[in-house]
């Protein structure tokens, strides 16, 4: 697998590899960090352009995981890496709890590890749920989502495409957050937001629009 990225977050996802034995070809990808090069811990290969992975798609694994946070990025990066043969892939904590009714984890998202998902709910392409996070039932959240680590989301809650969760906030029920929202680290979300907007607090009020 290649993982997008080879710093911050794709390091942890590197840990949910090892500890799935998923170790065999694994190799990093990084074409921005002129510090970041040859092996990650002397080990794993570093990529540095799109030639390089268009080799690794086709002659070593066509899978790719992306190793780091934004929204708006990893949907980029999901496209660019499709475009040249990658298989977007999922990569799932042994650690982590999903119930066994009805949950559906869309392809390419990063479950963390001693993450809860409870049953009857939908992640979409792309999402991460970071450590330590809890999702009830019966949430829909929507592609390329992040949601940062000890967040807990309640029953029946809706979550839009591209939102960011801060670490430690809590949504209560049946809340519904729109597209490409940011809500702030510490916030209790009690009422619906709407699209394109920044909420924090306690209770979460709305700051900017985004």
């Amino acid at each position: 697998m290649l993982i997008i990225g080879a710093k911050g977050f794709a390091k942890e996802v590197l840990e949910v590899c090892h500890q799935n034995s998923e170790l065999d070809n694994l190799a990093f990808y990084d074409d921005v960090n002129d510090d970041v090069t040859g092996k990650l811990y002397d080990k794993f290969p570093i990529l540095k352009s799109i030639e390089e992975a268009v080799e690794y798609f086709k002659y070593t694994d066509n899978r790719f995981t992306i190793g780091i946070g934004n929204p708006v990025l990893r949907e980029k990066l999901y496209n660019k890496f499709t475009e040249i043969g990658g298989i977007f892939t999922s990569t799932i904590a042994t650690t982590s709890i999903i119930g066994h009714y009805e949950n559906v984890i869309g392809e390419g998202c990063n479950i963390m590890q001693s993450t809860v998902i409870t049953n009857d709910v939908k992640v979409g392409k792309g999402v991460i749920i970071n450590q330590i996070s809890s999702i009830g039932h019966d949430v829909s959240i929507g592609d390329f989502v992040e949601i940062c680590p000890n967040v807990s989301i309640s029953g029946n809650c809706f979550i839009g495409d591209k939102t960011f969760i801060g670490t430690n906030a809590v949504v209560l029920p049946k809340v519904s957050i729109g597209t490409n929202v940011i809500i702030g680290a510490g916030s209790v979300v009690t009422k619906d937001i709407p699209d394109h907007c920044t909420a924090v607090g306690i209770p979460a009020r709305i700051l900017t629009k985004n």
